[in-house]
This record gives C-alpha cells, sequence and structure tokens, in this order.
C-alpha cells in the first residue's frame, strides 16, 4: 500500500530531481547539436557571401545612377551646342542676304584690276562707305562704285590736308575739295558725310547702276584720270562681300 505522506513529503524533491534530469538531458542535446554541427553550421556560414552579394546588388544601381549622372554633367558641356548653332546661323543669314555678283558688276569689269591687302582701317573705312549707302536705300552697285573711287582717291585712307602733296585742297576719302563745294575741311574729313556727299553726286547720273563703273565715278568727280577708277571694281565688290562673310576679304 502505498505511503501518501511519504509521497507528499516527498514529492516537490522529485519534481526537482525530474527536472533537473530534464534540463541535463536537454543541455546534452544542445551540446551534442552543436559538437555535430557541421552539417547545419554551414548553411549560416554560406549566408555570409550571400547577404553581402544582396547588399552589394542592392547598392549597385545607385552607385551606377551617381556615376551615371557625374558622366553626363562632365560630357555637357563639351557639346556645347547653343555657342556653334548662333555663329552657323548667323553665317547662313549672311550668305542669304548677300548681293549676287550681277548686282555688284553688272556691265563688263576692265580687265586690268589691280587689288591691294587693306589694312584694318582700310577696311573699317570702306565699311563706313558700305553702310552708308545701305542706309540711303541704294542698291549694291552705288555701293561698289562708291568703294572703287575712293580706292582710287585715296586708297581707303582718309586723308587730311597732305601739305605740297595736296592735289590742291582735296581731303578726306573722296579727295573732295571745299573750294569746289563739297563742304568744309571738317565735315569733308568725316567718312559718313564724305560717303553722302559723293552718294547724293551719283544719284543724278542717270543709269549709273548699268553703266561702266569708270564713267558713273567720273562724272561725280570730274577727275583728271577718268580710267583709272575702273580698275579697283573686282577689289570694290570683295570689299561689298567681306562684309556678308564671303570672299577675300571676309573675316
Amino acid at each position: 500500500m502505498v505511503n501518501v505522506d511519504l509521497m507528499a513529503r516527498h514529492l516537490p524533491a522529485l519534481k526537482r530531481v525530474s527536472f533537473r534530469a530534464v534540463l541535463a538531458a536537454t543541455g546534452m542535446a544542445v551540446l551534442t547539436g552543436i559538437a555535430g554541427a557541421p552539417a547545419s553550421a554551414s548553411p549560416a556560414t554560406a549566408t555570409a557571401p550571400e547577404a553581402k552579394a544582396v547588399a552589394r546588388a542592392a547598392a549597385a544601381p545607385a552607385t551606377a545612377t551617381k556615376t551615371e549622372s557625374a558622366a553626363a554633367v562632365a560630357a555637357a558641356p563639351v557639346a556645347k551646342p547653343a555657342t556653334k548653332a548662333p555663329a552657323a546661323a548667323k553665317k547662313a543669314e549672311q550668305a542669304a542676304k548677300a548681293p549676287s555678283r550681277q548686282q555688284l558688276m553688272p556691265a563688263p569689269v576692265a580687265e586690268y584690276q589691280e587689288t591691294f591687302k587693306p589694312t584694318a582701317e582700310q577696311k573699317r573705312n570702306a565699311e563706313v562707305i558700305i553702310e552708308t549707302g545701305q542706309k540711303m536705300g541704294l542698291p549694291p552697285r552705288a555701293w561698289v562704285i562708291a568703294v572703287a573711287t575712293a580706292a582710287q582717291e585715296s586708297t581707303l585712307n582718309n586723308l587730311g590736308h597732305l601739305g605740297d602733296m595736296n592735289d590742291h585742297d582735296s581731303l578726306g576719302l573722296f579727295q573732295q575739295r571745299p573750294s569746289a563745294g563739297w563742304g568744309t575741311p571738317a565735315e569733308i574729313t568725316d567718312p559718313v558725310y564724305s560717303s553722302k556727299a559723293f552718294y547724293n553726286g551719283l544719284k543724278n547720273v542717270e543709269g549709273y547702276d548699268k553703266m561702266a563703273l569708270t564713267d558713273a565715278a567720273q562724272t561725280v568727280q570730274v577727275s583728271a584720270f577718268p580710267n583709272h577708277y575702273a580698275k579697283w571694281e573686282k577689289l570694290a565688290a570683295d570689299l561689298v562681300l567681306a562684309k556678308y562673310g564671303q570672299g577675300p576679304y571676309a573675316a
């Protein structure tokens, strides 16, 4: 027969012994599992490179994006489309507005043409003559006649009084004379004024835009050497074209 009182007294001790036995058994199982863990530990070890690979893959797009953005920014100034396009457009516009050879030289040109390499000042004086004719609404042929006349009279230099070398009291680009009513010395040596004075005389020559250049120039200038204007016709036409970015004197 079971002694109930005896069991009651020893039951807590038995429970503690059983619990310790369970812990001991569990601990051994854990230790045994750790000791024999190569097979189960391998996946944990293999997970580390995979985790690194995943981290690299996640970071790659951001790095690539930054690299591509930096490359795009670095490449942008090299192309410079905004700088080149206006220059090309301006050149095309100049070419479209340039007068034709027929407009510049409608009559037969003398064979004995002469030329010289104009300085910056000479080119500027030619430009003033051309621009003055344009503002007056005169055709390209008038500009050529005027530039050729100044090339003969002064080689496109705005001459003052040259003393003993002066032709009477002739002054300026067109060697106009105050004593002949062209204006005061100050007016005649103003390239714009002297150009206007020449054009005003040229407008009174009927058919000047179709006749031989030397005939038109001589009618205005009344020179002792009437045929000398003809030799500067091609030079004058080239200087007109230079304003449109064409010909040998284009900038």
